[in-house]
């Protein structure tokens, strides 16, 4: 009788871990489909504005065909012409697709691939450069503010090779009084 009850406990402790398994498939199937429709959406939105800043381009190669620079039109006609197809390409294309093409970009040009995360570390260095300055400017600022002075080092001092190095004498615990020389003096006693 306890073999059919432990037996039985187990096959409801499956089912109960079957059914969660499935619960966080489900789960996750979900969350994996809301961001790929948020990814979706943001790049289509995306898409939109590089579409509408290629419509500035064109705007500004109309411009510079009025004032008579033909060629700085064309080369913004061109931009725009770029541009428009990047915007169309976000738009039209899913997150999958989107990185399937980059794969394939990367398989086909390696080397551009190097060269553009070789620029983007560049990029990087530079603005963690530049923010761990401000960083610091605003810790030493702060530490003003609260009344603490920050410690800042002092190179050495470079001496000559002429100059001789003198070291002060070491501290002592109390002063030592100095003996004035006492001297004697003549008496005024008369000699007999």
């Amino acid at each position: 009788m306890a073999d059919g009850s432990v037996g039985e406990a187990q096959e409801k402790a499956q089912e109960v871990a079957g059914e969660a398994q499935e619960k966080a498939r489900d789960a996750a199937g979900k969350a994996q489909e809301g961001l790929r429709q948020q990814v979706d959406q943001r790049t289509s939105q995306a898409g939109e504005q590089v579409t509408g800043t290629a419509q500035d381009l064109r705007s500004v190669g109309e411009e510079l065909r009025k004032q008579g620079k033909d060629t700085p039109a064309k080369l913004a006609d061109r931009a725009a012409e770029q541009t428009e197809k990047v915007g169309s390409y976000m738009k039209e294309k899913g997150p999958d697709e989107m990185l399937h093409d980059v794969e394939d970009f990367g398989r086909q040009r390696p080397w551009a691939v190097l060269a553009g995360g070789l620029a983007l570390g560049v990029v990087a260095a530079r603005f963690l450069k530049a923010s761990s300055r401000d960083r610091y400017q605003q810790r030493s600022n702060g530490a003003r503010q609260r009344g603490q002075v920050p410690q800042r080092t002092v190179p050495p001092l470079s001496r000559s090779a002429v100059e001789p190095v003198v070291s002060p004498p070491p501290p002592t615990a109390t002063p030592t009084p100095t003996a004035t020389p006492v001297t004697p003096t003549p008496s005024a006693t008369p000699a007999p």
